[in-house]
């Protein structure tokens, strides 16, 4: 679902570069002051994994179109709404710089739609409405299915709704929705299972881990769970890559079907990490992790001075 600079007018890609900026800000205030210094190491671990897992398309049966995940809704579950929009924009941003997936342009509309959405509605306003008190259970298990349709409808929304204020072609409004959203749904339920399957996973090798989502310390501080996932993202990045799906993704497929004109320009601009190199896959991953790690530390330090300050302003 990353849109491409061809569907975007600068208007409409300089406001929503507004609007993710701000988020962002927000972000990054919140968590310089949210006295978790334990989240930088899973903010690296995480980011460098969704980027590997962005790279995994997969064939939607009887459709001849393929999806991948976005992982914002994990993030937000993981590392708490703040946290994730600062990593899914660290991998964004080294997706449109370095590998020419979805253009700069475009950047602050998938930052908003794969990021701002997930964290800030799907996350609180259906998982957290609907979970209950107890991680892993078969509510909660649902409740994080429901959160990821939910993430991929809206975003799927706001691809439709930028393309169409952007206006650069006829786009039809409603037979862009009626494609759009039906295979956004589908991809909302693989991603909701794969949510479910990695939250899972975390559990199971440290039991009681989750019990205190979001950024539980017992997860954060442990380097046994941050290898597993830092494994994880070497296999995904590396072997599986290689063998994802090559069928055009939801966006493509729908604009195939609505406005034909545009499928051939959105396709160009995400040729590189989409069933990219197993190199591609590993350079990205630690690109993301540096990114993504020196963001976290930065915030770790304005936290620190921060409190400092205040200390100081005290004993005065």
């Amino acid at each position: 679902m990353h849109m491409a600079d061809a569907l975007v007018s600068p208007a409409v890609g300089g406001a929503m570069w507004a609007a993710s900026g701000a988020a962002i800000a927000v972000s990054a205030r919140q968590v310089t002051q949210s006295r978790r210094d334990d989240l930088v190491p899973l903010m690296g671990v995480m980011g460098a994994f969704v980027f590997a897992a962005q790279m995994i398309n997969f064939a939607i049966p009887g459709t001849g179109s393929s999806g991948h995940l976005g992982g914002g809704l994990l993030l937000a579950l993981l590392l708490g709404p703040w946290a994730a929009v600062l990593v899914m924009a660290s991998v964004l941003v080294v997706q449109a710089f370095f590998f020419a997936d979805g253009g700069l342009l475009a950047l602050g509309c998938n930052i908003f739609n794969l990021g701002v959405l997930p964290a800030f509605v799907a996350a609180p306003l259906v998982h957290r409405a609907l979970a209950g008190d107890r991680p892993g259970s078969l509510r909660d298990r649902a409740s994080i299915l429901a959160a990821a349709v939910v993430a991929l409808q809206t975003g799927a929304l706001g691809v439709v709704f930028e393309t169409r204020a952007s206006g650069l072609s006829s786009l039809p409004l409603r037979p862009f929705c009626a494609v759009m959203l039906p295979i956004h749904a589908v991809i909302g339920v693989f991603e909701g299972l794969a949510t479910v399957a990695a939250l899972a996973f975390l559990a199971q090798a440290r039991p009681g881990a989750l019990t205190m989502r979001p950024a539980s310390p017992r997860l954060a501080g442990n380097r046994r769970i941050l290898a597993g996932v830092a494994l994880a993202t070497v296999i995904l990045g590396v072997l599986v890559s290689r063998y994802a799906s090559t069928l055009p993704d939801g966006l493509e497929w729908s604009l195939a079907r609505t406005a034909p004109d545009l499928a051939a320009p959105a396709g160009k601009a995400t040729p590189v990490i989409e069933g990219g190199t197993p190199s591609a896959g590993l350079v990205g991953g630690l690109l993301v992790l540096a990114v993504a790690g020196l963001v976290g530390l930065v915030a770790r330090a304005g936290g620190r001075r921060a409190r400092a300050s205040r200390a100081g302003g005290r004993d005065a």
